[in-house]
Order: structure tokens, then C-alpha cells, then sequence
């Protein structure tokens, strides 16, 4: 990133992507709660924030991240639920602990410590809670290029966010960047019609288990599984 971000402001963008969204409002009193900081405090640092550019603050209605406070949220997010994901599966940290653990470790998990061990684990979708883990912001349209680029001073950084089709809504659409995983994820999308390159449009994500969507003109129905690993930028 261009300049660094504090730790507090960091906690408070990735609080605001775990409880909402771009143009999802989250409330003084929910940070608030979440945070144990005074609501007068909090308001005070979401003024600051809209000044930062990172968030949209309503006053008696809250706070929705812009897409700068989405790129932030999402790194140190991924960072966080990453980092719980080798504490229980390679460390065998009790689950109670984790949590804490990952929050007191992910503001100085430099972005190349967060790659490898993203090898290590083989490309994770999920935190041990089972909420997706967002895509990293080095500019490859898969795994298996990541792998093949050794010095990560010679990879390249998006400029724009990626959601996965598992965090889309109904009639959003836009076009496939990024499929995490390895060869067998690349390859079950293909087979499903999904490239990189395609244009993609949610039908319906009701059902927990599979989304319905529309792939250039076919529409295709694919599972929760693939869908938390293949991530657009939207129109």
C-alpha cells in the first residue's frame, strides 16, 4: 500500500466489512458494541474516516466502506481469517483462542509472510468460523501463477477489488478476474463455462448450498464451493 494505515483505523474498516458492505450502512451503536469504544468516540473516527476517504458517514444512520476502505478491509481481513486458519490447522491452537491470537498477529503479517502461507495451506477459502477468506490483491488470475512467481517484489498489485460470486447479490454482474485454488479449481470452472474473462450475472444465491447465474447467454448453477473461489470485479 502506498502509505501505511494505523491499526486502529484498520480495526475499524474491517469491522465495518464484517458486519456490511459497499452501500450497506453500519450503525454508530453496532461499532460501537463491537469495538467496546465509546459512541461519541466512534463518531468522531468515522468523521475522520470520511476525511481519509475510506467510509460514507450519515449521521443517526452509520457507515458504508468506499472502495478504497474496501481494498484495506479486505487485506487485513484476509490477513486475520488466514492467520486462524494456520494457528488451528498447523499450530493446533484451541478454537477459543483464535480469534484473539489472529487480531493481536495480523497487523504485522508483512504481505509476503501472508503469501506463503497461503502455499502452505494450499489457497484456503474459508476461516475455520467458515467465512470467506477474500482474495489477495496480487494480480494473477490464479494460484498456480502466484506459485510460479518467486520474488514478490516482481508481483504486481490490483487497483481494484474482487468479490467472489458467493458475495454477490441478485442481478449483479460483472467479470471474472480471478479463480483461487489449484488446477482442479481452474478446471471445474471451466467445465462449468466460467473463465477468465467471462461475464458473469447472479440469477439467485437463496439457496445456501449453489448459486443460479448467467454466463455471457447460458445459465449455469454452480456450488458454494466453486462459488467462494471465483471472484469478479463488477460492473
Amino acid at each position: 500500500m502506498a502509505k501505511e494505515i494505523s491499526e486502529n483505523i484498520e480495526e475499524y474498516l474491517e469491522t465495518l466489512y464484517k458486519f456490511g458492505s459497499k452501500d450497506s450502512y453500519v450503525s454508530t451503536t453496532t461499532l460501537s458494541k463491537e469495538l467496546g469504544i465509546a459512541p461519541g468516540s466512534v463518531t468522531q473516527m468515522l468523521k475522520k474516516l470520511e476525511d481519509l476517504g475510506y467510509i460514507d458517514y450519515v449521521p443517526y444512520k452509520g457507515a458504508s466502506l468506499t472502495d478504497d476502505g474496501i481494498k484495506i478491509a479486505q487485506k487485513i481481513t484476509r490477513k486475520h481469517r488466514i492467520l486462524e486458519r494456520f494457528l488451528k490447522d498447523v499450530l493446533k491452537i484451541k478454537d477459543e483462542n483464535l480469534h484473539a491470537q489472529a487480531c493481536e498477529m495480523e497487523h504485522s503479517l508483512s504481505d509476503e509472510a501472508e503469501r506463503a502461507i497461503c502455499h502452505m495451506l494450499e489457497h484456503p477459502d474459508t476461516c475455520p468460523d467458515d467465512n470467506l477468506i477474500p482474495a489477495c490483491d496480487f494480480d494473477f488470475a490464479n494460484c498456480a501463477d502466484c506459485k510460479n512467481q518467486g520474488d514478490i517484489d516482481d508481483v504486481g498489485i490490483r487497483e481494484f477489488n474482487l468479490l467472489s460470486i458467493s458475495q454477490l447479490t441478485a442481478d449483479e454482474e460483472g467479470e471474472v478476474l480471478f479463480i483461487r485454488g489449484g488446477d482442479e479449481y481452474v478446471a471445474n470452472a471451466i467445465d462449468s463455462g466460467i473463465r477468465i474473462g467471462s461475464k458473469v450475472k447472479i440469477v439467485d444465491n437463496d439457496d445456501s448450498n449453489s448459486f443460479a447465474l448467467f454466463v455471457e447467454d447460458s445459465s449455469i448453477e454452480i456450488s458454494r464451493d466453486l462459488a467462494n473461489n471465483i471472484f469478479i470485479k463488477t460492473f
